[in-house]
């Protein structure tokens, strides 16, 4: 019976055994390619384009913060942002809370209490 194992056994050459570890390992590599596709690379590509919009911020820009505030720059630094918010109302916001820019009258739709 011993003898009849070690007839079924592979041949003297190991190339079977190279593919399958190639096989076995082929499920993983497709499951990180579509990672990769669907969330990494789209999640590094909105990155850049914020990185790019907070490069590009100037005095005058409307825009929306992370919180919800609309305003319109009234100055700007390396870190820091000031907006105004409603007249002679402004406020300091770090610049990496800008979420993106805004129409000038964004802000100005929402209804008045008084």
């Amino acid at each position: 019976m011993i003898d009849t194992a070690y007839a079924m056994a592979p041949g003297g050459g190991q190339g079977g055994a190279d593919m399958n570890t190639l096989m076995s390992f082929l499920p993983m590599i497709l499951i990180f390619a579509v990672f990769y596709f669907l969330l990494i690379r789209p999640q590094q590509q909105k990155a850049k384009e914020h990185k790019r919009l907070l490069d590009n911020l100037k005095k005058g820009d409307a825009v929306l913060t992370n919180g919800g505030l609309f305003g319109k720059i009234t100055n700007i630094s390396d870190q820091v942002v000031t907006l105004e918010i409603a007249d002679k109302v402004r406020v300091r916001v770090s610049r990496g809370s800008i979420s993106g820019l805004a129409s000038p009258d964004a802000g100005a739709d929402a209804p008045r209490e008084g």
